[in-house]
């Protein structure tokens, strides 16, 4: 599904459709981070933390962007990930929306904390659903990288909401992070959202202690670093990897950027 030079969540669009709004875009600067909230155990790992956190809080070949895994406590990063490195068969099902064959695929990771994620949600993701996802353009993968405690446990409900209530519990997560979002864990703040979308109490608490989701979802996060992802949001769009939050406009350069490529982003999945 996607092209060689990846990191997290992005892909789409079609040129003809950018070039018929005769749009000229600014230069982008893929590798800036300064809009996304970094990982790392300093904000309180979704999941026990390991030997392989460094005292800064950032996994430790994240904190020389050239490191692999090496030794005791390393992590491998794959530096140049193809289309097959990013679209890995998953444990969990792909949480994706538009055509399964659409001409673009973006992936975003994201943490149902992180502020710039939210406000990714609310300020651009409507334009994208609405412009690209909705007209078959593209493709829309969200993968899950929760950062710290609180967003691993709403990360868990999440996954046992039913799969077409998936989004729309996601954006309520997002909406209402001051309700329920605080440095300790508050079940029964995460519950309250999620009840919105129909769970019942047994449902949430049954979800939380379900082992074989949380290992699931330790996969889609260490996929995830593997891949080169360092915070949220962070996007692949054919197999760049962007590590910022993105607007509209840097979104349909990147996708005119990956449809002029020629990015077998929508090929690689069966």
């Amino acid at each position: 599904m996607l092209v060689r030079s990846l990191g997290l969540a992005a892909t789409l669009l079609v040129a003809g459709w950018l070039s018929g709004c005769g749009a000229s875009f600014p230069p982008l600067s893929p590798d800036a981070t300064a809009s996304i909230s970094a990982d790392g155990s300093a904000s309180g790992a979704a999941y026990p933390t390991t030997g392989s956190e460094k005292p800064d809080g950032m996994p430790t070949p994240f904190g020389d962007p050239n490191a692999t895994a090496s030794g005791a406590g390393g992590r491998e990063v794959i530096q140049n990930p193809t289309v097959a490195d990013i679209m890995a068969p998953s444990p969990l099902p792909e949480m994706s929306w538009g055509r399964p064959d659409a001409p673009v695929t973006i992936v975003q990771y994201a943490s149902l904390t992180c502020p710039h994620c939210r406000n990714f949600h609310q300020t651009t993701f409507p334009e994208l659903k609405r412009r690209l996802i909705d007209t078959g353009r593209v493709r829309y993968i969200l993968r899950e990288f929760p950062i710290g405690k609180t967003s691993g446990n709403a990360t868990i409900a999440l996954r046992c909401a039913p799969p077409d209530k998936y989004l729309e519990l996601y954006g309520k997560f997002m909406d209402q992070q001051a309700s329920w979002v605080s440095q300790e864990v508050r079940l029964d703040a995460i519950y309250a959202v999620a009840r919105q979308v129909g769970m019942t109490r047994p449902q949430f608490d049954a979800c939380l202690q379900n082992q074989g989701m949380i290992e699931n979802l330790k996969w889609v996060k260490d996929r995830g670093r593997k891949l080169g992802i360092v915070g949220t949001p962070n996007f692949f769009i054919g197999t760049k990897l962007i590590k910022k939050e993105l607007t509209f406009t840097e979104i349909a350069d990147y996708v005119e950027q990956a449809s002029r490529n020629g990015t077998p982003t929508a090929a690689a999945n069966p």
